[in-house]
């Protein structure tokens, strides 16, 4: 189970946001013994780029090889 504090990556887009599959969020809160979870992304600056609630299948943990990828935020419209 993914715990609050942890990093997980998207596993799928949330255009509406203007997240892409991929992207690094940060677990804020744990709904339903990991059923959902409210993620934060935010820019490298630390700006908060989006903070939404996703089931459990729309997120992964970090995986120990992994690195970060650098994008820019589209505008959403």
């Amino acid at each position: 189970m993914i715990h609050e504090h942890e990093r997980v990556v998207l596993t799928t887009a949330i255009p509406a946001e203007g997240l892409e599959a991929g992207d690094v969020g940060t677990v804020v809160h744990t709904y339903g013994d990991g059923r959902a979870y409210e993620v934060e992304f935010t820019t490298l600056d630390g700006t908060t780029a989006a903070v939404v609630t996703l089931e459990a299948s729309q997120v992964r943990p970090v995986g120990k090889r992994e690195i970060t990828h650098a994008r820019e935020l589209a505008p959403i419209s």
